[in-house]
């Protein structure tokens, strides 16, 4: 499996996504400034906008005639999370289902400066920031300091690309505290819904080369911003899995 630095648009707005990816704080409902009515949303998820984007819309739908969480993006990027405190022992597996829908992009990640994805995972861990750079650490307080939201240790997410081979680990070329391991690739789509199973520990160590630390948070990304496209996307069930294959707390089932 390859690694790749991520020569895209990625980093111009790396603060906003280390903000966006920082831990949750607790929250009644979804909520965001200046919007009118706020969409249903599954309980304990929360609306996370980028600072200077435009938001993608979230929203509980059906497709396939299975509900899930929509997310329809146009020229915009912004993220649908929520908290989870699970440890590394406890978590073995996560599996989850995406339906593709549209997808406007014709480059991927990997092709500067497009770096959208209509459908991304994203996985916030804890661990020990005073083993990170000078610079992370000061970019991390500056984030928290903007946000009043401490980011967490490292970011891995799980990304559907317009090229990248499944299997690339992407790394951003601004900090290496975000990245992506690219489990699905194309801009067409069957309309079919699509099931993952993934080993956390595993994948973990494959793109940060160590073992990962409590996971304190998860969230849904589409976006297509960079590109001034449209995506959409639809989330199905998302579970955590144990040793057992038992769903674990923050799981989402429909």
């Amino acid at each position: 499996m390859g690694t790749q630095r991520i020569r895209s648009a990625w980093g111009v707005f790396l603060l906003s996504m280390v903000t966006a990816c920082a831990v949750p704080g607790p929250e009644k409902g979804a909520s965001r400034t200046g919007v009118q009515a706020e969409p249903a949303l599954p309980a304990d998820w929360t609306l996370r906008d980028l600072p200077g984007k435009h938001a993608t819309q979230y929203s509980l739908s059906e497709r396939g005639a299975r509900h899930c969480v929509l997310a329809q993006a146009d020229s915009s990027a912004s993220l649908l999370r929520r908290h989870v405190a699970l440890k590394p022992d406890e978590l073995h597996q996560v599996a989850f289902d995406w339906w593709i829908g549209s997808f406007d992009s014709s480059v991927g990640v990997t092709d500067e400066p497009i770096d959208d994805a209509p459908a991304s995972l994203v996985l916030a861990f804890d661990g020990d920031v005073s083993r990170l750079s000078l610079r992370t650490r000061m970019m991390f307080e500056l984030a928290h300091s903007i946000s009043g939201e401490a980011p967490p240790f490292a970011t891995l997410m799980y990304v559907w690309d317009a090229k990248a081979a499944p299997g690339t680990v992407l790394i951003s070329p601004r900090t290496d505290r975000i990245r992506k391991i690219v489990i699905g690739s194309g801009v067409g789509s069957s309309g079919d819904w699509l099931h993952f199973k993934r080993n956390v520990a595993e994948d973990f160590q494959m793109a940060f080369g160590e073992a990962p630390g409590v996971l304190v948070g998860a969230g849904f990304m589409t976006d297509a911003d960079n590109g001034r496209g449209k995506a959409e996307a639809c989330y199905g069930s998302l579970q955590f899995l144990d040793a057992a294959y038992r769903p674990l707390p923050g799981s989402l089932i429909f």
